[in-house]
Parts: structure tokens; C-alpha cells; sequence
């Protein structure tokens, strides 16, 4: 039996102009304790803002968790799921050569190396309170002027 605390974690990244100015979100939930996290750039892109959203949740964890990482980003899934064991196998290179956000994947893979990691797509913008409640923090952390 898995004793690993249990987390559920949403996610979300924002961006005002693309690049631009960006704002990210996470909140964390283990049974009654619940946990929100933002920040924001001045001058970054909404997929940094998505992947650091992750990366500072998972960095707020203080033990090893079994977590369900729920985003609405395509990128960030995909990127962490499915492209990551291959650039890991290129030098952290794409097949076409640089990768783009290096710095945040390769601190995002050693986040993930400590916990059990589930990922859940939700579409965004679609109804889904906690998916929304995440959008709106983090458009709120957009830096302003």
C-alpha cells in the first residue's frame, strides 16, 4: 500500500501578449489543507508561465507525494509525459536542435524525480471551477505597468 501523502494540484500560466508580461497559479490541496501559490514576469511567455506554475507547486512540496497535476496545457503535459525522456536522451536538445524553456524542463524533471506524479488534462475555460479559479489567480499575478 502506497503511504505517500496525497496532493491534487491545479495549475495554470498567463500571458498578456505573447511574449509579455505573465502571471502563473498553482493550488494545492491535501485532504482539508489547501495551499495558493502565484507569481509573475515582466517579460516572459505563457508556456514558462505554465511550466513554472508546476514547477513551483511541486517545489512547495516538503516530502515526497503521490500528486494529480491538473492543467490545461497541452505543452506542459506532453512536454513532462511523452517529449522530456527524449530530450533527456539528445542533451536536453530537440531533434531539431535548441528546446526552448531548457531551463525551467530541467528544473521541473528533478521536481517530478521525488514524487509519483499523475497528469490530468482539463479543457480550459470550460466550466471546470478549480481550472478557472486557477486562470483567474494567475491572470491577477500579471505584473502591471
Amino acid at each position: 500500500m502506497n503511504k505517500l501523502p496525497k496532493v491534487e494540484m491545479w495549475t495554470d500560466g498567463a500571458c498578456t501578449g505573447n511574449p509579455g508580461p505573465g502571471g502563473w497559479a498553482a493550488i494545492l490541496r491535501s485532504g482539508r489543507h489547501e495551499k495558493v501559490l502565484t507569481g509573475g514576469e515582466r517579460a516572459t511567455t505563457n508556456n514558462r508561465m505554465e511550466i513554472t506554475a508546476a514547477l513551483e507547486g511541486l517545489r512547495a512540496l516538503k516530502a515526497p507525494c503521490q500528486v494529480v497535476i491538473y492543467t490545461d496545457s497541452k505543452y506542459l503535459m506532453q512536454g513532462a509525459t511523452e517529449w522530456m525522456p527524449n530530450w533527456k536522451a539528445r542533451g536536453w536538445k530537440r531533434k531539431g536542435g535548441a528546446l526552448l524553456n531548457v531551463d525551467l524542463w530541467q528544473a521541473l524533471d528533478i521536481e517530478l524525480s521525488k514524487h509519483q506524479v499523475e497528469w490530468v488534462w482539463v479543457q480550459g475555460h470550460a466550466g471546470n471551477p478549480m481550472n478557472e479559479r486557477a486562470d483567474c489567480l494567475a491572470v491577477s499575478a500579471i505584473p502591471k505597468g
